[in-house]
C-alpha cells in the first residue's frame, strides 16, 4: 500500500512504501539525501553505504526520475530538522529501490515558482510547468471552489444541465469559431460564446433552477484575463426578481472566501454586504465600472467585491451608426412594457436603463447578468432598433421567440468568469496561471501544435477551400 508524503507523520518507527518523482539529490560524504515529491508534498529519503546496490542506483538518480521505495520512518537527527516542510523532521532510511522511469533533464528548474522562465517555454512544457508546488496549487484550489460551487446551489434545489457544444451562430457581441459540417456542405456550427439561449430555454421548459460549469469559446483578441476558450459558472432562475439573484451571489461568493481563504482580509460595508453602487456612482467616482474597493491596494490578501447596478441598456457605436446593448439584446429594460419602451426610445435611448448588474473584484468584473426579456414582442422590437430587420431576427431566433409562446416565466440569471475570479483569489497576474492548458496571449498552443494545418483530404471532405493569402 503506498503511503503519501504528507501521511509519513502518521507512521513513524514503521516501514512504508512511497512513489513519486526525484525533485532534488544531494551527497554528504558517504550519505545521499533524495527529495521524493508526490502529490502531497515532499519527503527526504537517505541512501547509506550498508545496502551497497541500493545505494549505488541511488547514487545514479536524476532530477524527475519516478522511482519506488520502501524504508523506515524515522526522526532526523537533531539539528538536521527542515522547519519549511510539514514532514520536515522525518526521513525514510530506504532498504529497497526502484526506478520506474528514467528523464531527460528538464529545460528549465522546476523547483522554483516559474516567474524565472519565459512564458512560451513553459506553454510548450506545460506537463512539466504544472509539477512545480504553485501550480499543482492553483489546480487544487480550482476544484475545491468548484466543488463548493457544486455544494451550494445543489443544496438550493439548482439543476445542473449541459447544454450544446455545437449550436447556432448568432450575433452574441463576439465572433463565433465556426464548424464546417461534413453532411450538409455550406453549412457550419458555432461554439457557443456562452449558453444564453439554451438557459432561457430551459427556463421555458420549467427547470426554474439551472447551473452549469461550461466551456464558452469567442475569437477575439486575447490579453492576459481572456482566453480564446474559458470557463464560466452560469446560473439561471425563473420567478425572481434582480435583487434575488444579487442576494444568492452574494452569499455564494461571502461562504466560499470564508470557507476556502480564511486567511485573506475581506472587505464589506457596515452591514457585513458587498456594498452597491449604481452603474453612474461607479462611474462618477471611480471613473470605471469595475472599481478596485480594496482599503489598500498594494494588500494581496485583501478581496473587496462589490455589485453594480443599473447600467445603460443601449450604447451608441460610432462606426456602425446604430444602437447596441450594452449587455446583450436579451436584457430586460426598466420599462413596463412594450409601449413605454417605444416612447422612451424614441426620447433618448441612451438614458434608458436596464435590469442588468455586474459583481467585481479587487478591480476585476468577475461577474455579470440580467433579468431577461420573456416577452417575445419586446425582444423582437429590441432587436429591430438595433438594426436588425425581421427577417433575419425571425432567422437567427424564431427558435426562441417561438418557444416563448408557450408559457415562458420571467427569469434572470448571472454568469462569473471562472478563469478570472480564480486567477484574483490566487492572487496571480494572468488566468493562465490557473488553466492547466492554456494559450498563449496570442491564442496558440505551443504544447499540442494548435492551430495547425489539416490534409487536403479532410478539407475536401467537408467542401472547405483555403485562400492562404
Amino acid at each position: 500500500m503506498r503511503t503519501l508524503s504528507k501521511e509519513i507523520l502518521e507512521w513513524e518507527g514503521k516501514e512504508v512504501e512511497m512513489a513519486g518523482w526525484v525533485a532534488g539529490r544531494r551527497d554528504h560524504g558517504k550519505i545521499i539525501f533524495v527529495d521524493l515529491r508526490d502529490r502531497s508534498g515532499i519527503t527526504q529519503l537517505v541512501f547509506t553505504p550498508k545496502d551497497k546496490d541500493i545505494y549505488e542506483t541511488g547514487n545514479t538518480l536524476r532530477s524527475e526520475w519516478v522511482i519506488r521505495v520502501k524504508g523506515l520512518v524515522q526522526r532526523r537527527p537533531s539539528g538536521m530538522e527542515n522547519n519549511d516542510l510539514p514532514t520536515g523532521k522525518h526521513e525514510i532510511q530506504v532498504t529497497r529501490l526502484e526506478v520506474l522511469a528514467q528523464s531527460e533533464t528538464p529545460p528549465f528548474s522546476l523547483d522554483t515558482d516559474g516567474n524565472d522562465a519565459g512564458e512560451e517555454m513553459r506553454m510548450q512544457y506545460r506537463y512539466l510547468d504544472i509539477r512545480r508546488p504553485r501550480l499543482t496549487n492553483n489546480l487544487r484550489m480550482r476544484h475545491l471552489v468548484q466543488q463548493y460551487v457544486r455544494e451550494f446551489l445543489s443544496a438550493r434545489d439548482f439543476v445542473e444541465v449541459e447544454t450544446p457544444i455545437l449550436g447556432k451562430s448568432t450575433p452574441e457581441g463576439a465572433r463565433d469559431y465556426l464548424v464546417p459540417s461534413r453532411l450538409r456542405p455550406g453549412a457550419f456550427y458555432a461554439l457557443p460564446q456562452s449558453p444564453q439561449q439554451y438557459k432561457q430555454l430551459l427556463m421555458v421548459a420549467g427547470i426554474e433552477r439551472y447551473f452549469q460549469i461550461v466551456r464558452c469559446f469567442r475569437d477575439e483578441d486575447t490579453r492576459g484575463d481572456r482566453q480564446p476558450e474559458f470557463t464560466q459558472l452560469d446560473i439561471e432562475m425563473s420567478f425572481i426578481e434582480q435583487q434575488d439573484i444579487l442576494d444568492l451571489a452574494e452569499e455564494m461568493l461571502i461562504g466560499l472566501v470564508r470557507a476556502l481563504y480564511p486567511d485573506v482580509i475581506l472587505t464589506l460595508d457596515k452591514n457585513g454586504r458587498m456594498p452597491r453602487l449604481t452603474y453612474r456612482e461607479a462611474m462618477d467616482t471611480y471613473k470605471t465600472d469595475r472599481p478596485d474597493l480594496r482599503k489598500n491596494t498594494e494588500d494581496p490578501k485583501e478581496l473587496a467585491f462589490g455589485i453594480i447596478v443599473d447600467f445603460p441598456a443601449f450604447e451608441w457605436k460610432e462606426q456602425e451608426k446604430r444602437w447596441d446593448a450594452v449587455h446583450h439584446p436579451f436584457t430586460m429594460p426598466q420599462v413596463s412594457d412594450v409601449g413605454e419602451f417605444n416612447e422612451q426610445f424614441e426620447k433618448d435611448p441612451g438614458q434608458i436603463m436596464a435590469y442588468q448588474y455586474d459583481i467585481v473584484l479587487n478591480g476585476y468584473e468577475i461577474a455579470g447578468g440580467s433579468i431577461r426579456i420573456h416577452e417575445s414582442e419586446l425582444l423582437t422590437r429590441i432587436f429591430e432598433v438595433m438594426g436588425n430587420k425581421r427577417k433575419d431576427i425571425e432567422e437567427k431566433f424564431g427558435h426562441l421567440l417561438k418557444a416563448f409562446q408557450y408559457g415562458v416565466p420571467p427569469h434572470g440569471g448571472i454568469a462569473f468568469g471562472f478563469d478570472r475570479l480564480m486567477m484574483v483569489l490566487q492572487n496571480e497576474p494572468s488566468i493562465r496561471e490557473v488553466i492547466a492548458f492554456p494559450k498563449t496571449g496570442d491564442g496558440r498552443d505551443l504544447m499540442m501544435g494548435a492551430p495547425s494545418e489539416v490534409d487536403a483530404e479532410q478539407l475536401k471532405e467537408l467542401h472547405i477551400k483555403v485562400d492562404k493569402e
